[in-house]
């Protein structure tokens, strides 16, 4: 499998604890919805709801919907935490746009 997507080890790791806590290890699931701030949020999920594999690493396997591949290529998902909380992040580059919330992004 050729990864649509970029994962960081922190998010991997992130990733991972989630699927073992929901009781599907190895198994998420991303999709997008309708933002505010920009077009797409991240959303993610424990399982495989359906879709196509974009991503692996360490141990876990991303997977989503076939019409949103196109929207994911080339991105980089990242996990961030402090103090307060954390969450998942679209790390952008050129051809993104991302809302300061970070789970939100637009393609330019």
């Amino acid at each position: 499998m050729a990864a649509m997507l970029q994962i960081t080890a922190t998010a991997a790791a992130e990733l991972g604890r989630q699927a073992a806590v929901a009781g599907t290890p190895g198994l998420m699931h991303l999709d997008l919805t309708k933002g505010h701030c920009e077009q797409n949020v991240i959303r993610l999920q424990p399982g495989h709801l359906a879709g196509t594999p974009v991503a692996r690493a360490d141990g876990v396997t991303l997977h989503a919907p076939q019409a949103q591949l196109k929207l994911l290529e080339g991105l980089t998902l990242d996990y961030r935490s402090d103090i307060s909380g954390g969450g998942f992040l679209i790390l952008s580059n050129d051809q993104v746009r991302c809302c300061a919330c970070g789970s939100a992004f637009s393609r330019i």
